[in-house]
């Protein structure tokens, strides 16, 4: 038995030989090149200064981003004093200081190779970073954990009297 023959009978039913049936002499589809497996090249996507930049961009406005976000998470946690709130506003606290120490590593792969200077996005980056801080500073203070009167830090202060009570929807 010739090697053809044997190469035929190993081969199961549904397998088809392309080579014989003149599939082999149908035009590339369009767009498709020989020789060349992308139209874009990695090595200059990542050279490009402009998608630096707008890259660099995207991540300079991501804590900006999150401000309506703990805007509706303030909103949706209420003033009381339970363990929900207290852990969103530490939450609120830890992330934006830990962003604030990660800035150079955060834009270290955007300055690898380029002579562009990113102090326009870093300084965007810590602005957003600062305004997230601040809004848990003001949650803090919604919900009376800030120590802002004397009798916070005194002693010897008296406390302040309170002009009206509300209990229930009722005022006193």
């Amino acid at each position: 038995m010739s090697v053809e023959k044997q190469k035929k009978s190993l081969r199961s039913p549904w397998q088809l030989d392309y080579s014989r049936t003149g599939y082999a002499d149908l035009p590339s589809p369009p767009g498709y090149t020989t020789g060349q497996t992308s139209v874009h090249h990695e090595s200059n996507r990542e050279t490009d200064p402009n998608l630096k930049i707008k890259r660099s961009w995207d991540v300079a406005l991501g804590p900006l981003k999150q401000v309506p976000m703990n805007l509706f998470i303030m909103y949706m946690s209420g003033n009381t004093i339970s363990i929900f709130p207290i852990m969103m506003v530490i939450m609120m606290m830890v992330r934006p200081v830990k962003t604030m120490f990660t800035v150079k590593q955060t834009f270290k792969s955007f300055e690898s190779g380029s002579a562009t200077n990113f102090i326009g996005q870093k300084l965007v980056f810590v602005l957003g970073s600062l305004a997230n801080l601040a809004l848990a500073m003001y949650k803090c203070h919604g919900m009376g954990l800030l120590p802002t009167h004397a009798s916070d830090w005194l002693g010897f202060a008296d406390p302040i009297q309170r002009a009206e009570f509300s209990i229930g929807g009722l005022g006193f």
